[in-house]
């Protein structure tokens, strides 16, 4: 998510206001700088679709774009969407969940579409914006068959509240996420939450900015959602919600500035999520941990 604000002071206003007469003169002839426009789009190749730290195109590449659009006071709405395939493949032939009445692959899912609203305002001071909106995580999907209770609709509500930093070179976020609604398909989970700590340093050198990342999700829920959400809904004693989808996550990488609105990534991520046997918890339908270490690379550019 990306919102911009920019200022443009003319040259020519300056030079009056300084009494510099030969400035302002030469300021005349010179061309007025073009206003900052206040929506911006941009687009994105990257070798796999991690969300807080787990793959959501089972990691395969993705194609992800959208745009946003910021008023001078502050209140920004935005769009962004990319390529999945977790909820297809969960219910895949090879998949975790079990409905009834279905035939396994039937159901389609490939894009996820996030709209947002908000506020962004200095309200501490210059380098130190306060950021809070609303989030919807919207899964256009057919064929999800009845699970009598096992799975939510994997559409999601979030609220959000982030404070910005800047110390020189030192730019970066925290930020807390709330869910007012079940988190991505997890039954009983409203109240979830995630608060996430980002950092960048902008080392003055090629363009190039390292990045930090550490964020922790909870799920809430109870053991009952927890023991048959997957497969044909065999307990696991002893295990909950909490334990077997809550995780940490991390990512650390580089980003080159090329110009033009053109920058690329490259970063390690990871998890300490959960896989039970293979199959239940944060699991690829060939049984792979969808939250293992991996190193992503992307490509963006910003217009």
């Amino acid at each position: 998510m990306k919102t911009l604000q920019k200022t443009a002071i003319s040259a020519a206003a300056v030079a009056l206001l300084t009494g510099l007469a030969s400035t302002a003169a030469f300021a005349a002839d010179e061309p007025a700088a073009p206003e900052a426009s206040p929506i911006t789009a941009n687009v994105t190749v990257v070798n796999d679709y991690r969300y807080r730290g787990i793959s959501q195109s089972n990691f395969k590449p993705a194609i992800q774009g959208g745009f946003d659009y910021a008023h001078e006071s502050g209140l920004y709405v935005g769009n962004w969407n990319s390529s999945i395939s977790w909820i297809g493949d969960a219910y895949g032939p090879n998949g975790g969940v079990s409905g009834n009445g279905y035939t396994a692959g039937q159901v389609s899912s490939s894009i996820e579409m996030d709209f947002y609203a908000g506020i962004k305002k200095e309200l501490i001071g210059e380098g130190f914006a306060s950021d809070f909106g609303v989030l919807q995580y919207y899964y256009p999907t057919s064929g999800i068959p009845n699970t009598n209770g096992l799975t939510a609709n994997p559409n999601t509500t979030e609220l959000y509240a982030a404070q910005n930093f800047t110390f020189g070179p030192v730019t970066g976020f925290v930020k807390f996420s709330y869910a007012l609604t079940s988190l991505f398909g997890n039954v009983n989970s409203a109240g979830s939450y995630y608060p996430d700590l980002t950092v960048n340093y902008d080392t003055g050198i090629w363009g190039m900015t390292l990045n930090g990342h550490v964020g922790y999700q909870y799920v809430a829920g109870n053991q009952s959602s927890a023991a048959t959400v997957w497969n044909s809904g065999a307990a696991i004693p002893g295990v909950s919600n909490s334990t077997l989808y809550s995780y940490t996550d991390w990512k650390l990488g580089a980003t080159k500035d090329f110009g033009g609105g053109l920058s690329a990534n490259i970063s390690y991520v990871g998890t300490n999520a959960a896989t039970y046997k293979g199959s239940y918890g944060y699991s690829s339908p060939s049984g792979k941990n969808l939250g293992r270490a991996g190193g992503l690379i992307s490509l963006t550019k910003t217009f």
